[in-house]
């Protein structure tokens, strides 16, 4: 099997037929840069949590850990608690992991899409040594929660709010799944990902920091539901994937969205439009992961008229011009905003809305900025977009 796509795309998920040429657009417009980087990859080894540990963590060599971005010595008691300063990352925490997740996801998506794009089982196979690694091998596999993530010296061993750092993981579940579903990875070791997926799942919608995360009233509580909802469709959890569509119906859209589709939680912070940026996003994904053409959670509006609809009519302006914001401006990063967002990406596809596609095809495709990709967790088109033609 030299090729598996040709100009005939089919979309995992919700879409409509029409929708076929727009996909066409953008898988074409990053065709030979995706296969161009797989190739790149292909000299990267595995780098996992077990690669690098810091001494103010309680945890072990297995566990992830991380550090609360915005949070820094107190000048007044230089050896007390952090204190916080919101929207301002100290660069001497420790981050270590995150970034090893990171470039984690963005290797196996990268080389997953390869796969899709080519055929060549030496994408698919190079992906599995990643996924072995972080999931399978004892010697250097995560251990499957986040019970040290987003620390605060002096303060807390770990928190709730740290499984944000976890969205990352959604792009790897769908690498997972595409290569699972279509044999590219042999059985024993598919058991062995999905068994590591199902413990996390369990752990994140059980455990208190969990709980805490997932009734987050802010983005966090959307970015639970995103990383859930990719990890139970992953592993075949109905129950989770169900409860996360209600999530999104009766909690996220209801409280989290003002009526004219903004965000009033996240207009308070000191990065509103990126955390405008992020959390629609966010929500755009859940309905990609989630919708079917019996619950398409695009078309869904709750009793006082809040819907994604709504809310990429209140960004939108301000994507294609941002100087027309009108709200404070960012305190970081607010000259590399926008770039190609997954919520025009999946909003385009589905309300057919042509402007939305168009825009996303003119914006940066592979942004560097670590800040841009940290808050990007979603950034591989082809993933979503494609998938082999039933034999």
């Amino acid at each position: 099997m030299k090729k598996i796509i040709s100009l005939g795309l089919i979309i995992l998920g919700f879409c409509f037929p029409s929708c076929l040429y727009a996909q066409d657009d953008v898988i074409n417009s990053i065709r030979n840069e995706t296969v161009k980087r797989a190739e790149e990859m292909m000299a990267e080894k595995p780098v996992t949590v077990t690669a690098s540990s810091c001494k103010r963590s309680v945890g072990g060599v297995h566990d992830y850990y991380s550090e609360g971005d915005y949070w820094w010595p107190d000048p007044a008691k230089p050896d007390g608690p952090y204190m916080q300063k919101d929207g301002e990352t100290n660069p001497d925490n420790f981050s270590e992991h995150r970034h090893a997740m990171v470039r984690f996801s963005e290797i196996t998506a990268t080389l997953t899409s390869a796969w899709l794009l080519t055929g060549d089982r030496k994408y698919s196979n190079k992906a599995l040594e990643h996924l072995n690694a972080w999931f399978v091998d004892t010697n250097t596999r995560m251990n499957p929660n986040m019970l040290y993530a987003q620390a605060i010296w002096g303060r807390f061993t770990g928190r709730g709010i740290g499984l944000i750092d976890a969205y990352h993981l959604v792009e790897v579940a769908q690498s997972a799944k595409i290569l699972i579903d279509n044999k590219a990875i042999p059985e024993k070791q598919a058991v062995k990902i999905k068994e590591w997926f199902s413990s996390f799942l369990n752990w994140m919608t059980t455990h208190q920091y969990g709980l805490d995360e997932m009734n987050a009233k802010n983005n966090h509580g959307t970015c639970w539901v995103a990383t859930a909802s990719s990890m139970a469709t992953l592993t075949g959890n109905e129950k989770i994937r169900q409860m996360c569509i209600e999530r999104f119906e009766t909690i996220l859209l209801p409280n989290q969205m003002a009526d004219d589709g903004s965000f009033p939680l996240e207009l308070k912070r000191t990065k509103p439009f990126g955390y405008s940026l992020f959390n629609i996003d966010a929500m755009c994904n859940i309905a990609q992961i989630l919708s079917t053409p019996s619950t398409n959670l695009f078309g869904f509006k709750t009793e006082k008229g809040q819907s994604l609809q709504k809310g990429m009519e209140f960004i939108y302006p301000f994507i294609i011009d941002k100087s027309k914001w009108p709200y404070a401006k960012d305190i970081y990063i607010w000259d590399e905003w926008p770039v190609r967002q997954s919520s025009l990406l999946f909003a385009g596809l589905a309300y057919k809305n042509e402007n939305y596609i168009s825009t996303y095809l003119s914006l940066p495709a592979n942004p560097v900025h670590p800040e841009v990709i940290r808050n990007l967790p979603v950034r591989h088109p082809v993933l979503w977009l494609v998938k082999i033609p039933a034999k």
